[in-house]
């Protein structure tokens, strides 16, 4: 492997989960810690850690600068805080570190909906329809530069539109900076299932199948479910194939996840995740594979350690997410 040590940007679960498997493969583990971490497990665990500023996320978890000046030949970003921003990975890859996930103009691409939309249709991936104008209902709003639920609004009249948009455009703003949104048809009872795609740098390009979050809420998903109870082996293919087309028009490298919605059978494309998910355990508990060590060796310049037809499903996986909240003091998951 061309690079010895390893940078885990981000804390808690996903670090752990991260350094295990770079451990096991002979790598140097590196934390990051913001002041509430300094005893926390994962910074226990590392081999190295480093200071890295506030216990807000913005002090530390999020300031590019801080985190790239403690050591490691590679960094992986886990998932949320960094793991999406192409910018991130532009420095990191200036620095002369390699970058554990897919390239900085492929997080671009499909970073914003409306892009990442139009890129799969052109791939020949099912979207859905998106206005300008004279929108038919019932539609959905949602924020264009983010996800999670955030800037998402169903609007199933006309009466309704001008409060959900000021809304939706003013939750946009706030979480991600950026008050743009999508308006698209709303399907009243879809199922919300997502492909998981690997790509190699060499052209190679796979799924391990699907997982069903049709379980949520407040459009944050609670249970993950692999297989799913709506995809048969015809299905799973054919959205397969898709998630693939709309990984390779963009040059995707690393672990991806492209999101559907489906109902009676048909599928449309909603958007891609240029990260590893959280809910990726579920993937490897039905595979056996891990997709870490899998982000690492592609990383390395290695090619995918199976193809499409070494691909088999064991058993039956669902992982669930506990949330909190408080009403009354307006405390959401």
């Amino acid at each position: 492997m061309k690079f010895k040590s390893l940078l885990v940007a981000n804390r808690g679960e996903i670090a752990l989960r991260v350094m295990r498997t770079a451990r096991r493969m002979g790598l140097r583990t590196i934390a990051v810690y913001s002041d509430a971490d300094r005893d926390a497990p994962h910074v226990r665990f590392a081999d190295a850690a480093f200071h890295i500023g506030g216990s807000a996320p913005k002090d530390s978890y999020l300031n590019i600068k801080a985190i790239l000046e403690a050591e490691g030949d590679a960094v992986h970003p886990g998932y949320g805080f960094l793991s999406e921003n192409a910018a991130f990975a532009e420095q990191v890859l200036k620095a002369g570190r390699a970058w554990i996930g897919p390239p900085p103009s492929a997080m671009q691409s499909m970073g914003d909906k409306a892009n990442a939309k139009a890129v799969a249709a052109k791939a020949g991936v099912p979207v859905l329809p998106a206005y300008d104008k004279n929108p038919e209902f019932p539609l959905m709003i949602k924020a264009l530069a983010g996800g999670g639920g955030r800037g998402m609004r169903l609007v199933r009249s006309k009466e309704g539109l001008a409060a959900a948009m000021k809304s939706a455009q003013s939750e946009a703003e706030h979480s991600f900076g950026d008050s743009r949104v999508l308006l698209e048809k709303a399907l009243l009872h879809p199922r919300h299932v997502e492909m998981q795609v690997f790509a190699d740098s060499q052209g190679n390009c796979i799924h391990l199948g699907e997982r069903d979050c049709s379980v949520q809420r407040r459009h944050q998903k609670l249970i993950e479910e692999s297989p799913s109870p709506a995809v048969n082996a015809k299905l799973r293919a054919e959205m397969g194939a898709a998630a693939i087309a709309a990984a390779r028009a963009v040059g995707y490298v690393g672990a991806g996840t492209v999101e559907f919605l489906l109902e009676d059978g048909r599928f449309w494309f909603m958007e891609m995740n240029t990260r590893l998910q959280v809910e990726h355990p579920v993937t490897e508990a039905l595979t056996g594979f891990d997709l870490v060590e899998w982000q690492l060796r592609v990383a390395a310049g290695e090619p995918l350690p199976a193809k499409q037809e070494d691909v088999r499903f064991a058993g039956h996986a669902i992982e669930v997410r506990l949330c909190a909240e408080d009403p009354e003091r307006d405390f959401l998951p």
